[in-house]
């Protein structure tokens, strides 16, 4: 029997591909077979690994050696040097200065970066995403096949909501909770939902999930549809996410072909079968109502609630609706229990968050660690530092819909309870890191511009709201504003939060309600002295220092 020494994966996000991945992949085929090497050597596609300045990567262990970018000209050199020979091909190493995300956690083992704690991303960048049989090897379906065989519906709950999983869409509502309440209503059939319309500004988090481990969301939906009494499943995802999708839908019929989609699962009286539905480029469908109304194939439009949808979803029945990174949570859940799943995190906030890193940092990319952490570790940690040894400002949480984060709450823990007493909110992951030359007023503006945008109009205060609030903000912006509009903008943001009919209106005032809680100096400067502290807007190239 031969033995694999050497495992090569080649990078196949979207980018990569583009760039030549599948040319990079045909070479390595052929310069292994040209080496005599085929019954050694391992070569795969592999997901998002969470760096975009070297593509295609390659990745070789059990070295963990980076490449990249490698083209199929570079190949011979690299088999040769590093898989023949057995010596690294310096010339051809990725630099280890920009290492972010996936890479950043790969090279963690050779002292670049503290270990990132991995649940949701344990896979992502490590298996052969379109291979079934890669994924079964690294304990896939283990969980579904533990809990058809040795647990009750009700036992899956207690689990989930033992272990204190909440939303990680934002809303950070208690996982098992949801999935109870739809399993007490006797009206069937029953929905599970993952809502995979990504279309927050700055997030992909769950882009990399779903090209690099499709088939987690695919066990824990039909966990989910075990638990809470559903035979059927539908995966709302953006219209851009074409290779997403692509992976989804091969992942679904491998999953059926080998049972663990469809009739009797694991030889159980449980059915489940799954839908892929794409989204049209709405970002309000990224609200759980206007989600539903799009697949039942209406104006995607947010519903009014009560009733929710654990007692009237997907077409007036019962359905479970959950964010990709919750869902990626639960097979590991059930495999190692609640307990496990704890040792992570807060005592009311467990487990791990993945976020994106934007902004005037020196590393960008994807990281995955505990709940808990600091805005300060972030940047230090794992952004290395701020670009050009700049001074931060603020940072915005969760994109669009995330709050404005001042340099005095950098220490604050990042998670559900602490935010909240701090008054800010968490979102959805994507931290828009920024120095001393944002704007806050600027920012606004364009951050009220998107929403006014992105308003499906169904709600008077949203509507005509955002809109109010742009003007306001672009008066202050070019100089022209009147400090009584401030008084107007705050009573717009009292407004938005409290009479918009979905989470999208209200969370239009959240950037208003926060630059006046911290920034409000800076936003008066802009009027009383006609001057842009930052020098951005365009009635001033002048900065001036606001205390």
């Amino acid at each position: 029997m031969n033995t694999i020494r050497s495992m090569v994966l080649i990078s196949s996000d979207a980018e990569s591909l583009a760039r030549g991945a599948m040319a990079v992949y045909n070479k390595f085929q052929e310069q292994v077979k040209k080496f005599g090497l085929q019954d050694e050597i391992s070569v795969m596609m592999t997901g998002d690994m969470g760096r975009h300045d070297a593509l295609p990567l390659v990745v070789v262990y059990p070295e963990a050696v980076i490449y990249g970018p490698v083209s199929p000209e570079k190949v011979p050199l690299l088999v040769e040097e590093h898989l023949y020979k057995g010596r690294i091909a310096v010339e051809l190493q990725a630099s280890a200065r920009e290492l972010s995300g996936r890479i950043a956690w790969l090279s963690a083992r050779k002292g670049t970066l503290p270990a990132e704690q991995r649940i949701v991303l344990q896979r992502a960048g490590l298996i052969d995403p379109e291979d079934i049989e890669d994924y079964i090897l690294h304990d896939g379906y283990e969980a579904l096949g533990k809990a058809l065989a040795h647990m009750s519906s009700g036992e899956v709950i207690e689990e989930i909501i033992k272990s204190g999983l909440r939303g990680r869409g934002g809303a950070g509502f208690p996982t098992g909770q949801k999935w109870r309440m739809v399993a007490q209503v006797d009206n069937y059939p029953k929905y599970i939902i993952c809502n995979a319309d990504e279309s927050e500004p700055g997030t992909f988090k769950d882009r990399l999930v779903l090209e690099g481990d499709p088939h987690s969301i695919i066990e824990a939906m039909a966990l989910a549809g075990y638990a809470a009494g559903a035979n059927e499943g539908y995966i709302y995802i953006r219209g851009e996410y074409k290779l997403a999708q692509t992976r989804l839908a091969q992942a679904i019929a491998q999953a059926t072909e080998m049972g663990f989609l469809g009739p009797n699962i694991f030889g159980s009286d449980f059915n489940f079968n799954i839908h892929i539905h794409s989204g049209a480029g709405a970002y309000i469908c990224g609200e759980e109502t206007a989600l539903i109304e799009s697949i039942e194939g209406k104006r995607g439009e947010p519903r009014a609630r009560p009733p929710y949808p654990t007692t009237h979803g997907l077409w007036g029945k019962p359905t479970v609706v959950n964010n990709v990174e919750t869902l990626a949570n639960v097979p590991a859940i059930i495999r190692h229990g609640p307990a496990w799943f704890r040792g992570f995190g807060t005592k009311n906030s467990p487990g791990t968050k993945v976020y994106t890193v934007l902004g005037n940092v020196n590393v960008t990319g994807l990281i995955e660690v505990p709940m808990g952490i600091t805005l300060r570790e972030v940047i230090t940690i794992y952004a290395k530092g701020m670009k050009n040894g700049a001074t931060f400002k603020l940072a915005q949480t969760g994109g669009s819909s995330g709050s404005i984060i001042p340099a005095s709450l950098q220490d604050t823990p990042m998670d559900y309870d602490s935010y909240n007493r701090a008054g800010v909110s968490l979102g959805s992951g994507a931290l828009l890191i920024c120095d001393e030359e944002t704007c806050v007023v600027d920012l606004a503006r364009v951050l009220l511009n998107f929403f006014s945008q992105e308003s499906c109009g169904k709600c008077t205060p949203c509507r005509v709201g955002g809109q109010r609030a742009y003007q306001i903000l672009t008066n202050a912006a070019e100089g022209v504003g009147k400090l009584s509009d401030l008084d107007d903008l705050e009573k717009v943001a009292a407004n938005l939060f409290q009479l918009s009919n979905c989470g999208l209106g209200q969370t239009a005032g959240v950037p208003i309600r926060d630059i006046l809680r911290y920034f409000r100096a800076e936003v008066e400067a802009h009027i009383r002295l006609k001057v842009c502290p930052a020098g951005v807007c365009p009635m001033s190239g002048r900065r001036v220092k606001v205390v």
